[in-house]
């Protein structure tokens, strides 16, 4: 594949039983914007790999279930030859890929990190009806507003899709291997005094299939848990705790 000019971005993906939907999500990404794009297979039973692949993405085994997980094997996978750049999206549909050039353009004017926003862009009308469940949104301006209090980081969502400097990622040290992943991105981030900004983006209800996360009520209720037991650990630690002396 020809490396496109400019930072050398790689895209990630973690997808498991997304078989509908995740060959339009990698054909949606714009052309000549990243060099490669690594879809994670993560334990699905369905023909997600052989889909991916035929849409022209690399394909990354990980059979041990967990969105964390199927990130830092993404990362991994990177290593041989690093990217300037890693984007992130779900497998679903729900991100609109297109917009990838939004979140660039901030990490170019300086950023580490850039949070796509639901949030924001739901306030703009540019999520679908019933794209963003009602726990969601609350999850998210619960888990938020401590990440505020406790970190003193300012962000409206924990969204999937989202760019970070792969040497800013490395540095951060990201652990979680599930429902934690995102929001323990977000205050590690903080913790470190990266660079964070937010976007507004689009958000599609799912074509195929249900979410696994808010789709239903285990799924809602684990990860919601899961997040603010991450937020609740980082918090306890001394380590975790930002450095208000600086800067």
């Amino acid at each position: 594949m020809t490396r496109p000019a400019g930072p050398a971005v790689s895209v990630v993906i973690p997808a498991l039983n997304e078989e509908r939907a995740v060959g339009r999500v990698v054909g949606e990404i714009p052309g000549g914007l990243a060099r490669e794009v690594v879809v994670v297979d993560n334990g699905s039973t369905d023909g997600t790999a052989e889909a991916a692949r035929s849409a022209g993405a690399r394909v990354v085994s990980e059979p041990r279930r967990g969105y964390g997980r199927a990130c830092l094997a993404g990362v991994a996978a990177l290593a041989a030859d690093p990217p300037d750049v890693v984007v992130f999206l779900d497998a679903d549909g729900s991100d609109v890929p297109a917009e990838m050039p939004l979140l660039l353009d901030r990490i170019a004017g300086g950023c580490d990190l850039v949070i796509g926003s639901r949030t924001l862009g739901l306030a703009l009308g540019r999520a679908e009806p019933g794209a963003l469940a009602p726990q969601a949104r609350y999850g998210n301006r619960l888990a938020c507003a401590l990440l505020g209090l406790l970190f003193g980081a300012r962000f409206t969502d924990l969204g999937p899709f989202r760019a970070i400097r792969y040497d800013a990622l490395l540095s951060i040290g990201m652990r979680d291997t599930n429902y934690g992943w995102t929001v323990e991105m977000q205050l590690r981030a903080a913790r470190a005094r990266l660079r964070c900004a937010e976007v507004p983006v689009s958000y599609r209800r799912r074509r195929e299939g249900r979410s696994k996360v808010a789709g239903t009520l285990r799924g809602s209720v684990g990860a919601g848990a899961k997040i603010l037991w991450t937020i609740a650990r980082h918090a306890a630690s001394r380590d975790d705790r930002p450095d208000r002396s600086a800067g």
